[in-house]
């Protein structure tokens, strides 16, 4: 039986891997590639790991929205991709350890800067906190964007799917606050009335001549 063309596209409408209307996805899935994950000398722990205000920076994987569900590894042992034809981008992430360091074990342990490159060329950059605590959201401002991302909102909610010895991160990522539908808010700002008069202001009318 042929599926009809309006149970599908309701059927992409309730999709979390839907892309917006513009190109852009509504949401992605990044492995950590833990042999990029590279900290400074100092500060650190007496068993070597970074502690509170260690500077570092790591590179992982972005795959489709669901790859990693259930507790799937995006990374294999030697760092490659687990996925190799799945990967649509190259996630960087540079920033600062917090909290307690890599020690932390609930609430903030980074501040970040995330740089999520397409492998169609465009580019979606985050700024913000990352938590320690597996499957809880936080959210992240998107300070800049190209390409379908250039409109992009303002917000990311990201979680921790989890973190493997050997592995890395596993984050689950989604485009705008929550209740957001790509595409769904198509007013046209420029045209909001203030209320207050815009544009060439009248002629001073002619001074009236004193009556004598």
């Amino acid at each position: 039986m042929k599926t009809s063309g309006l149970f599908l596209a309701a059927l992409l409408a309730s999709s979390p891997f839907m892309a917006q209307a513009d190109g852009a996805l509504s949401g992605f899935d990044v492995a950590e590639d833990l042999s990029r994950f590279v900290f400074a000398a100092a500060p650190v722990f007496d068993d070597g790991m970074p502690a509170y205000g260690n500077p570092f920076v790591t590179q992982g994987y972005v795959y489709p929205a669901g790859t990693l569900d259930g507790g799937v590894e995006g990374t294999l042992p030697d760092g490659s991709a687990a996925f190799p034809d799945k990967v649509i981008g190259t996630w960087t992430c540079d920033g600062y350890l917090v909290g307690d360091g890599m020690r932390t074990q609930t609430g903030t342990m980074v501040i970040s800067r995330q740089i999520i490159a397409f492998d169609d060329g465009d580019l979606l950059i985050t700024h913000g906190p990352e938590l320690a605590d597996v499957g809880v959201e936080v959210s992240r401002a998107i300070t800049g964007g190209t390409g379908d991302y250039a409109d992009a909102p303002a917000e990311i909610r990201q979680t921790l799917l989890g973190m493997s010895d050997g592995y890395g991160v596993r984050l689950q990522i989604e485009l705008g606050a929550r209740g957001y539908v790509p595409g769904a808010d198509e007013t046209d700002h420029t045209n909001w009335d203030s209320g207050f008069p815009v544009g060439p202001m009248p002629a001073p009318s002619a001074p009236v001549a004193a009556q004598g």
